[in-house]
């Protein structure tokens, strides 16, 4: 029975299950969007809405405070000048977790993990990924024409040879 027994343990010893919930919450925060398993997910809610909460509050204590579990300094900047303010008049339920499928090697339940209100960012994000894809898609077919051409050029003068 599980009576009173609160948390996610996500079959991990106490530093390692820290650590990995330290992660993903710097994750969420500096990337606004993170897949990860379905358990990891809701153990990280708390944390992420935590760090929100402190961003919110600004004062150096707080920052002190998120500094102190995030431990880099572009989470924390990030944290209290772009993602806290976003949510400025919102009483929690900061993120939201949609499932998307399942894991390929173990079958376990997959979930984005994501901020509310960061759809803009995230499609900056991914028109600036597709514009660099289509970038690098002309530059592959502008060599692969340059080496037909060679190559034909090589078969041309060995023929006349």
């Amino acid at each position: 029975m599980r009576h009173r027994n609160a948390g996610f343990k996500l079959g991990r010893n106490t530093s390692h299950r820290n650590a990995l919930l330290r992660n993903l919450t710097t994750s969420v925060i500096e990337e606004d969007r993170v897949e990860t398993t379905v358990a990891k997910a809701k153990a990280v809610r708390p944390h992420v809405e935590k760090m929100i909460t402190l961003g919110k509050k600004g004062d150096l204590h707080s920052r002190r405070q998120a500094h102190a579990f995030l431990r880099t300094d572009d989470a924390v900047k990030r944290l209290f000048d772009v993602v806290a303010p976003r949510y400025g008049d919102r009483q929690g339920g900061y993120l939201r977790i949609v499932r998307t499928g399942f894991q390929q090697g173990d079958g376990a339940a997959k979930a984005f993990i994501e901020l509310l209100g960061a759809e803009k960012q995230l499609e900056v994000k991914r028109q600036k990924r597709a514009d660099l894809k289509a970038k690098k898609r002309a530059e592959l077919e502008k060599q692969l024409e340059e080496q037909k051409k060679d190559a034909q050029e090589n078969e041309g003068g060995e023929q006349a040879a």
